[in-house]
């Protein structure tokens, strides 16, 4: 399992720091984070509103565009190791200058230059999602979506928002995705990790999605799992980051198999894996023991995210031509 090849469009830039990085970066600044580790030395939290909290505060020591390049490297060698070959990460201006686009650039230069090295020498490739904060507000993602649409390209392809789904309604950012559209990048958005299936219609009409991140919730309303496999709908689906959470009680209950089933399409990622104890190979060993998928039903849906990657179709052919070599 650790050597298949494998896509990955929901990861987290800063969730996917691991605990060691973050620590080592807070001795460096002298900085305490009382709270954010348990006595094992791993990310601490209880629920999804601590889990919010400790990922915040774990990214507070994450202050300068050089540290998000030692980020970026850290987190693609790590991602590399686990036979991934390409990867979508979420990254949020928020904690990069404040949403200042010019402090932006010089934290994307650095990102972006990581990736490239990372390219050359664990051979995985980079596209950055600028990603709002849903609880941040919509002001606040009025200016994420100008840096996006400011740095839109061959890197940034891809805007959406995460954080609580609890806060405000779909259409309320509809403005910030409208700017990111109008720069020409794909789009995706958090909805129906939490919130009720009415919430996923919302956010995919709403806001003109190609995917939905999470969007388990789906399978609750057969009409709408009809209407997303219809229109080709992605879901980046994250059953370890499910379980840990506590949406779902185990694997056994998780839906991905039944959405699959009702022909929604679907992709396997592992969200903030440092936080979750999770990898991608440890998602892909779950999903065959769980539902004997197999490598033909691994593949299929790595293939399923390769079409569906924010990426130029150049790279898209050379991804799927590297699915198809796999043994």
């Amino acid at each position: 399992m650790r050597d298949l090849k494998k896509i990955e469009l929901h990861l987290h830039l800063e969730g996917a720091a691991p605990a060691g990085f973050i620590r080592g970066l807070a001795s460096e600044q002298k900085v305490s984070l009382d709270g954010v580790f348990d006595e094992a030395g791993y990310y601490a939290y209880d629920d999804f509103p601590g889990f919010l909290r400790t990922y915040e505060a774990a990214t507070s020591v994450l202050r300068s565009p050089e540290h998000y390049a030692r980020l970026t490297r850290e987190v693609l060698e790590q991602s590399a190791a686990h036979g991934v070959i390409y990867t979508e990460a979420f990254i949020s201006p928020d904690f990069c200058g404040g949403a200042d686009v010019s402090a932006w650039r010089d934290y994307l230069a650095a990102m972006q230059e990581a990736a490239l090295e990372a390219r050359t020498e664990f051979g995985i490739e980079m596209r950055g999602i600028v990603t709002c904060i849903r609880h941040f507000g919509p002001d606040r993602a009025k200016a994420v979506a100008r840096c996006a649409a400011e740095s839109a390209g061959s890197f940034i392809t891809g805007f959406g928002m995460g954080g609580d789904e609890s806060i405000g309604a779909a259409r309320d950012y509809a403005w910030a995705f409208d700017c990111a559209r109008e720069a020409q990048l794909e789009l995706t958005c958090h909805a129906g990790e939490w919130g009720a299936p009415d919430t996923i219609r919302a956010a995919w009409q709403d806001l003109g999605l190609a995917r939905i991140g999470h969007g388990v919730r789906v399978v609750e309303d057969p009409r709408l799992c009809e209407d997303l496999a219809e229109a080709g709908v992605v879901l980046e689906v994250c059953p370890g980051s499910n379980v840990a959470l506590g949406v779902y009680r185990n694997f056994d209950a998780h839906p991905i198999e039944k959405l699959r089933e009702r022909g929604v399409k679907v992709t396997v990622s592992t969200d903030d894996p440092p936080f979750f104890h999770s990898t991608m190979t440890a998602e892909y060993e779950a999903l065959d023991r769980t539902f004997g998928w197999g490598v033909e039903g691994l593949m299929a849906q790595a293939r399923v995210a390769a079409e569906a990657a924010f990426c130029d179709p150049e790279t898209k052919a050379r991804l799927l031509t590297a699915l198809e070599d796999t043994p």
